[in-house]
Protein backbone atom coordinates (compact mmCIF):
# COMPACT_ATOMS: atom_id res chain seq x y z
CA UNK A 1 0.00 0.00 0.00
CA UNK A 2 1.28 3.31 -0.81
CA UNK A 3 2.49 5.89 1.59
CA UNK A 4 0.93 9.25 -0.30
CA UNK A 5 -2.36 9.59 0.24
CA UNK A 6 -4.62 10.76 -3.29
CA UNK A 7 -5.52 14.26 -2.53
CA UNK A 8 -9.21 13.76 -4.35
CA UNK A 9 -12.21 15.15 -2.36
CA UNK A 10 -14.23 13.62 -4.73
CA UNK A 11 -15.27 16.96 -6.41
CA UNK A 12 -14.30 16.09 -9.64
CA UNK A 13 -14.62 18.47 -12.60
CA UNK A 14 -11.70 19.61 -15.21
CA UNK A 15 -11.27 23.22 -15.80
CA UNK A 16 -10.25 25.02 -19.29
CA UNK A 17 -6.31 24.39 -17.81
CA UNK A 18 -7.16 20.65 -17.34
CA UNK A 19 -7.13 20.94 -13.25
CA UNK A 20 -9.34 19.45 -11.53
CA UNK A 21 -10.76 21.80 -9.24
CA UNK A 22 -11.28 19.51 -6.46
CA UNK A 23 -7.95 17.98 -5.83
CA UNK A 24 -6.05 20.75 -8.14
CA UNK A 25 -4.13 17.44 -9.93
CA UNK A 26 -4.29 17.46 -13.92
CA UNK A 27 -6.35 15.00 -15.91
CA UNK A 28 -2.55 13.63 -16.58
CA UNK A 29 -1.77 13.29 -12.88
CA UNK A 30 -5.16 12.15 -11.96
CA UNK A 31 -4.98 9.14 -14.23
CA UNK A 32 -1.33 8.48 -13.54
CA UNK A 33 -1.73 8.61 -9.96
CA UNK A 34 -2.28 4.22 -9.30
CA UNK A 35 1.30 3.73 -11.00
CA UNK A 36 2.99 6.46 -9.74
CA UNK A 37 5.70 5.65 -6.99
CA UNK A 38 5.63 7.31 -3.67
CA UNK A 39 8.55 9.97 -5.07
CA UNK A 40 6.16 11.16 -7.96
CA UNK A 41 3.21 11.42 -6.11
CA UNK A 42 5.06 13.99 -3.87
CA UNK A 43 6.34 15.97 -6.60
CA UNK A 44 2.93 15.91 -7.61
CA UNK A 45 1.85 17.28 -4.20
CA UNK A 46 4.14 19.56 -4.58
CA UNK A 47 2.57 21.17 -7.67
CA UNK A 48 -0.87 20.34 -5.93
CA UNK A 49 -0.22 23.24 -3.10
CA UNK A 50 1.29 25.54 -5.35
CA UNK A 51 -1.79 25.31 -7.70
CA UNK A 52 -4.05 25.53 -4.64
CA UNK A 53 -2.23 28.85 -3.40
CA UNK A 54 -2.22 30.36 -7.02
CA UNK A 55 -5.75 29.37 -6.25
CA UNK A 56 -6.61 31.11 -3.10
CA UNK A 57 -4.68 34.26 -4.32
CA UNK A 58 -6.90 34.78 -7.28
CA UNK A 59 -9.44 37.63 -6.57
CA UNK A 60 -11.94 37.67 -9.79
CA UNK A 61 -12.44 41.83 -10.26
CA UNK A 62 -16.68 42.68 -9.92
CA UNK A 63 -18.63 45.59 -11.24
CA UNK A 64 -17.00 48.56 -12.45
CA UNK A 65 -14.13 50.87 -10.84
CA UNK A 66 -15.47 53.52 -9.05
CA UNK A 67 -14.70 57.14 -10.39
Amino acid sequence: MSGVKSPCVCVCALDDDNICMGCQRTGEEISRWGSYSDDEKREVMKKVAVREQAAMNFMPVTGTPES
